[in-house]
């Protein structure tokens, strides 16, 4: 694995739009119960008590007509009046908040323009497609990650049309011939898994909090 580029300086914004380029993988480490429950059950991975760094996984897209990137991810959204499970997309600005996403790390795999739009093409696929965020693949992830013999089967709870964000990202680079993390079921890749890919790629990582970053 690369020896990333670690940035303790930048603000979120800055680190990312630094960094942004079509097709690469988000990482974030967020603060949130949710987020800090999927970093620690992750520590068997991280080989650290405190857990990963990464909680969350996503594709960045491209830079839009109104002038902001977005990115394209399999995500829990719940604000007013709105819940949305699963594919999505995003303004790249929902990862600026240092408080509430104080690691982050992009990928870049130096795809060509072939692989960069095979991979976008199957995330928007997913959105068209309204593929869904499923709990319960979560959990038969941790089941594996507690019998690490189960990583390499189909999830346990695997549901049709459903994938978590770092099965989603793993998804999408399969269709370029890309496998982020061999011997393991895409339903059960955790984003710790996609921080530690044996595949060749520049690692640019903005860690403010405890939790091993790869």
């Amino acid at each position: 694995m690369p020896t990333p580029t670690l940035d303790t300086g930048s603000s979120n914004a800055d680190f990312l739009l630094a960094h942004a380029a079509p097709a690469r993988i988000g990482l974030a480490g967020g603060m949130h119960p949710i987020d800090r429950t999927i970093r620690k059950a992750q520590r068997s991975l991280a080989r650290n008590a405190a857990g990963s760094a990464w909680s969350h996984a996503f594709l960045i897209g491209e830079r839009r007509s109104d002038d902001r990137w977005w990115v394209l991810e399999s995500d829990i959204d719940l604000r007013h009046k709105l819940v949305r499970l699963g594919a999505q997309e995003n303004r790249i600005d929902k990862f600026f908040d240092a408080g509430e996403w104080p690691n982050l790390a992009v990928l870049d795999f130096g795809l060509d323009a072939t692989a960069t739009q095979r991979v976008l093409s199957s995330a928007l696929d997913l959105l068209a497609d309204a593929a869904r965020y499923s709990l319960r693949e979560i959990v038969g992830t941790a089941l594996a990650l507690a019998r690490p013999s189960l990583r390499a089967r189909e999830n346990l709870l695997a549901r049709e049309g459903a994938l978590y964000c770092s099965a989603f990202v793993q998804h999408c680079y399969a269709q370029a011939g890309l496998v982020l993390a061999p011997g393991l079921s895409a339903k059960n890749t955790t984003p710790h898994d996609i921080a530690s890919t044996p595949l060749p790629h520049r690692a640019h990582v903005l860690q403010r909090v405890a939790g091993a970053a790869r």
